[in-house]
């Protein structure tokens, strides 16, 4: 299973308490689990990336082991302890100021 961490408004939106888990076949890359997720909780489709482009929207990032993969191919495969469950995907909305 992977652990997938929302941001609060994220998780108000998709109605969930903590940690969101998704069950995925391989390859597990940065596309499956957001397309998982937004097939899980549709009420996601749209925030998370662009309805059109699937690009990542500007103030969203992720994490994974404690590296950015922000700026990462969607088809970059995830590290193993995102995978095996011991670590989590996490999806942070980022901030901005001048």
């Amino acid at each position: 299973m992977i652990r997938v961490v929302l941001p609060f408004h994220l998780r108000n939106l998709a109605r969930v308490e903590s940690e969101v888990e998704l069950a995925l076949a391989p390859p597990v890359t940065i596309r499956a689990v957001l397309d998982a997720l937004e097939l899980q909780y549709p009420v996601l489709r749209g925030t998370i990336r662009d309805h059109g482009t699937l690009k990542r929207r500007p103030f969203v990032r992720f994490f994974a082991c404690q590296e950015d993969l922000s700026h990462e191919p969607p088809e970059s495969p995830l590290p193993g302890a995102v995978i095996n469950g011991t670590e989590p995907f996490l999806i942070v909305g980022a901030m901005a100021g001048g």
